[in-house]
């Protein structure tokens, strides 16, 4: 006579983690973080994750790689399940703009960068490099480094 034995549905903390191609650690983070629920264990005293966790996982991930901070996150993941759009839609263009603002600032570095290589170039060895001058000084009255 075979027992009916029932194995859990759902992952183990292990393979979800592969599954969502993130170590065991970054899955307990995340529900320290209280971005993903904490398991329930099953008899077996095993802890089982369900499949949609997996998503989750990557999604956050995915979120974090493009710049959104885990409180962030927390919001967006909150509101999904209550499906505000107009707050995570508000919490986008938030990032957007702080995107926007970094695109600005870096501009504004390329073109100071090119100018003092450019300004190194033309003055040579015979002059003081203008790229350490530039750096190692404050900004001038005008508010620009090396009248740039």
């Amino acid at each position: 006579m075979t027992e009916n034995v029932t194995k859990p549905s759902g992952l183990t903390i292990g393979r979800l983690a592969r599954a969502a191609n993130v170590g065991i650690e970054t899955v307990r983070y995340y529900q320290e973080r209280q971005l993903l629920p904490l398991s329930k264990a099953t008899n077996g005293a095993f802890r089982v994750y369900p499949l949609e966790l997996v998503d989750r996982i990557r999604f956050i991930k995915r979120a974090q790689e493009l710049g959104f901070s885990l409180d962030e996150i927390a919001t967006f993941l909150k509101l999904q399940d209550g499906e505000d759009r107009d707050e995570i839609r508000k919490v986008a263009a938030d990032r957007l703009a702080q995107i926007r603002n970094k695109i600005t600032d870096l501009q504004h570095m390329e073109q100071l960068l090119a100018w003092l290589v450019n300004e190194c170039e033309a003055t040579g060895r015979a002059q003081p490099c203008p790229i350490i001058t530039a750096f190692t000084r404050d900004e001038d009255e005008s508010g620009t480094v090396c009248g740039h």
